[in-house]
C-alpha cells in the first residue's frame, strides 16, 4: 500500500521561510503540493512533472519553489517571504492519473494523498 507522508510544517512570522518535505513509498512519484485553509476548498500550489518542468499558482509564484529528489523519491516545497494568507494545511499528492500537465491543479488527477502538515504564518 502506498503511503505519502508530509513534514516540515510549523509556525513562522510573516516574511519568514519554511521547507516542506514529502516522502512516498512504493516507487510512486510525489508530484504536487496543495493547500487548504479553513472553510476554503483545497487548491493547487505547485507541481513538478517527470522531466522537471514546474508550475505554480499565481498566489505563490516567485515565492515558492518545488523540487524533487528522484533517487530518494522525495518532494520539497521551499516557501519564502511567507504571508498570513499562506496559512493552511499543506498536502502532498502522488501518482499521476494521466492527461496534460495543464490539469495539474485538479485533485482528481492524483491517486494518493498525505495527511497534511500545518503551516501557520503570523502577521
Amino acid at each position: 500500500q502506498v503511503q505519502v507522508v508530509e513534514s516540515g510544517g510549523g509556525w513562522v512570522k510573516a516574511g519568514g521561510s519554511l521547507r516542506l518535505s514529502c516522502a512516498a513509498t512504493g516507487g510512486v512519484p510525489p508530484m504536487a503540493w496543495f493547500r487548504q485553509a479553513p472553510e476554503k476548498e483545497r487548491e493547487g500550489v505547485a507541481h513538478i512533472d517527470i522531466i522537471g518542468g514546474t508550475r505554480y499558482s499565481d498566489s505563490v509564484k516567485g515565492r515558492f519553489t518545488i523540487s524533487r529528489d528522484s533517487a530518494k523519491n522525495l518532494l520539497y516545497l521551499e516557501m519564502d517571504n511567507l504571508k498570513p494568507e499562506d496559512t493552511a494545511m499543506y498536502y502532498c499528492a502522488a501518482g499521476w492519473r494521466g492527461g496534460g500537465w495543464s490539469r495539474w491543479s485538479q485533485m482528481t488527477n492524483y491517486y494518493y494523498w498525505g495527511q497534511g502538515t500545518q503551516v501557520t504564518v503570523s502577521s
